[in-house]
C-alpha cells in the first residue's frame, strides 16, 4: 500500500502542471487553465489546494511578477490603500455603491468615523484584485 501510495504520488507530480517543481510559464499558464478548470466542474477536488498554493508560489518568487509584487507591497494599507486605490482608478465615492455603499458611508470610512467591515474589504479586494490584507491595518 504504501510502495503504490509513493507511485501514485510521483505519477501525479509528473501529471500536474507546478506540483513537480517546474517553474516554466507554460507549466504556470496550464495550472492556471487546470485549476480553473477543476473549480469550475469539481469544486471540492484536492488538487485545487495544492495547484493553489504552487500557483501563489510561482507568482511570489518568479521574475515576471516582481514589479507587481513590489507595487503591491509598496502600497498603503487600510483606508490609505482604499484612498490611494481610489486615486489611481479615478473613482469617486459614489463608485464603491456596490462594496460599500452608499456616499455617506464611503464618506465616513474615508474619514475615519467608521470602518470597512469584513463584507467591504472582501468586495474591495476583489474589485481591486488584491489580497484582503491591503485594507487592513
Amino acid at each position: 500500500m504504501i510502495a503504490e501510495a509513493i507511485e501514485a504520488s510521483k505519477a501525479l507530480m509528473k501529471a500536474v502542471p507546478l506540483l513537480g517543481g517546474s517553474t516554466s510559464t507554460a507549466d504556470y499558464k496550464s495550472a492556471l487553465e487546470l485549476i480553473d478548470y477543476l473549480i469550475e466542474h469539481d469544486d471540492e477536488n484536492p488538487l485545487i489546494e495544492f495547484l493553489s498554493a504552487k500557483i501563489e508560489s510561482y507568482e511570489r518568487l518568479h521574475a515576471d511578477f516582481v514589479p507587481f509584487n513590489t507595487a503591491l507591497e509598496n502600497l498603503p494599507r487600510g483606508v490609505e490603500a482604499l484612498r490611494q486605490l481610489m486615486k489611481d482608478y479615478g473613482l469617486k465615492q459614489s463608485d464603491l455603491r456596490e462594496e460599500i455603499g452608499g456616499k455617506s458611508l464611503v464618506s465616513q470610512i474615508l474619514s475615519g468615523k467608521r470602518s470597512l467591515t469584513v463584507e467591504h474589504i472582501r468586495a474591495l479586494a476583489v474589485r481591486f484584485n488584491v489580497p484582503t490584507s491591503v485594507f487592513i491595518g
